[in-house]
């Protein structure tokens, strides 16, 4: 049976393709049904492969001009150029893609984007100097602002201008469903996130637990990252899916494990 990816795509700009892949279309199985293009996260090489050509052909890119980093939560961005790629062998790329959370690209027909199963996914663009970003935000990454790096690594890099580029925010855990140890909410509140605004106590998910535990708006602290470096709120797309409510359609790590597939939201020039 032939792959159909079935994607989630977002009206970013007429002069992209922005999307987010769901679990439908693909041949993987398990916890990693159907499709998923990761090839770190334990899935069989096969089908990590079958899905990630039949992506490629639903969006026509070729299938070495799709560039996903292996990311570890910090905030490391690499830039994909015409000029990077001349001097670089493809038995390198995977090098230079390691350690990487956010990715840009000033190619047309080109797709890179970043791996996600509850973090948060944001993609940016520049119609101006027609320039790309994905970024993978965990909430380590949210912590670090790595949205907020990113974009400033686009102004230095390419001369973007905040105010002209536009976001789209992707799938990832809501307020509700994202609760959090101490820990966390102080790492949160030490960087100076405004807290009334994104977090609040619920009752402990956990049944064998009592009392009530923080939830942080992991969405919200990201928006509020391109807010402050200056995207007017009418150019940031959210697109308000709960990859924990909504597991059957999109990868959740807390919902299916850590062995599972993972989505992938990316965006193509063209």
């Amino acid at each position: 049976m032939r792959n159909n990816p079935l994607l989630h795509e977002y009206a970013l700009d007429p002069q992209v393709t922005a999307f987010s892949t769901t679990r439908h279309g693909g041949c993987s199985q398990g916890t990693y049904a159907s499709l998923n293009i990761n090839p770190f996260c334990g899935d069989e090489e096969s089908h990590v492969s079958q899905n990630r050509q039949a992506l490629c052909e639903r969006l026509a890119v070729r299938n070495d001009r799709l560039f996903l980093p292996h990311q570890t939560h910090h905030t490391e961005v690499v830039d994909i150029t015409e000029d990077l790629l001349q001097v670089t062998s493809p038995d390198a790329l995977p090098l230079l893609l390691e350690g990487k959370d956010a990715i840009t690209t000033n190619i047309t027909n080109c797709c890179i984007g970043v791996s996600t199963a509850d973090c948060i996914p944001v993609l940016l663009y520049d119609p101006q100097h027609h320039v790309a970003a994905a970024v993978h935000a965990g909430w380590r990454g949210t912590v670090a602002r790595i949205v907020e790096k990113t974009i400033l690594h686009m102004q230095q890099r390419y001369g973007s201008v905040p105010q002209r580029m536009k976001a789209v925010i992707g799938p990832g855990i809501s307020l509700e469903s994202f609760e959090v140890g101490e820990e966390v909410y102080a790492a949160f509140a030490d960087a100076r996130f405004p807290m009334e605004k994104l977090a609040r106590r619920f009752p402990a998910m956990r049944k064998d637990e009592v009392g009530e535990k923080w939830h942080i708006d992991l969405p919200a602290c990201n928006r509020f990252q391109l807010l402050s470096a200056g995207l007017p709120a009418t150019q940031i797309l959210s697109s308000g899916i709960c990859t924990y409510r909504h597991s059957d359609d999109f990868f959740s790590a807390r919902r299916l494990g850590i062995q599972s597939g993972r989505i992938f939201t990316g965006i193509v020039l063209r």
